[in-house]
C-alpha cells in the first residue's frame, strides 16, 4: 500500500473477535513466549476477514452492530492446537461465531479477496514466521499440557491495516 492509499482513507479493514479479558490475557502471554519478538506487534486475535475494502466502512459497522447488539456472545471453545507449516495456532469452534461471519461473507461476496472468500479456519495464532523445525517441536510441546475449554467471545471489531499495527475503527460488544 503506498502513502498516497493510506491518506486517501483506501486502507483495507480487519474484522475480528473480541477475546474476553482473561482469554486474551492467557494467550497474549502465549504469544509472547513462542512469537518472534520483532514480529510480535500486534495482540492475540481471531480474525473473521483479512482484507474488506474501505467502502464498505458503513455498511460493515452497521451489519457488526446488528450481529451484536442485545444478542448474547457465541459460545466458543479452544479446541485444539493447528500447525501453521511455520508457526501453531490454536483452533476455535464456534457455530454461533461461524454463523455471524457466514452472514458477513454473505453480504460482502462480491468484495472478498480469495483468502477471505475461501474456507475459514478459525484460530488464534501463538507462533508464525519460525522454522518448521521449531514450529513442529512447539506443537508437541504443547501439544502434552493442553485441554479444550471454553473461550469467551466479547464482540466484534473493525481495524483499519495501514502498514503497521492496526488502528481502531469500530468495537461491537455482545449483550
Amino acid at each position: 500500500m503506498t502513502p498516497d492509499q493510506v491518506r486517501a482513507g483506501s486502507a483495507p479493514i480487519i474484522v475480528t473477535a473480541l477475546l474476553g479479558r482473561a482469554d486474551q490475557a492467557a494467550l497474549d502471554a502465549m504469544r509472547r513466549e513462542h512469537y518472534p519478538p520483532d514480529r510480535n506487534v500486534l495482540p492475540a486475535h481471531l480474525t473473521l476477514f483479512h482484507h474488506l475494502p474501505p467502502s464498505v466502512e458503513e455498511e460493515l459497522k452497521h451489519r457488526l452492530n446488528a450481529a451484536t447488539r442485545g444478542v448474547r456472545a457465541p459460545a466458543a471453545k479452544a479446541a485444539g492446537l493447528m500447525p501453521l507449516g511455520r508457526g501453531v495456532a490454536v483452533k476455535i469452534e464456534s457455530p454461533g461465531l461461524a454463523a455471524i461471519r457466514n452472514e458477513l461473507s454473505e453480504a460482502f461476496a462480491g468484495l472478498l479477496m480469495p483468502q477471505d472468500a475461501g474456507g475459514w479456519r478459525p484460530h488464534i495464532t501463538i507462533q508464525n514466521k519460525v522454522a518448521p523445525s521449531m514450529a513442529k517441536l512447539l506443537l508437541g510441546a504443547l501439544g502434552k499440557e493442553f485441554r479444550a475449554r471454553d473461550v469467551e467471545i466479547a464482540g466484534l471489531a473493525a481495524w483499519w491495516y495501514r502498514g503497521g499495527p492496526w488502528e481502531p475503527l469500530s468495537r461491537h460488544m455482545f449483550a
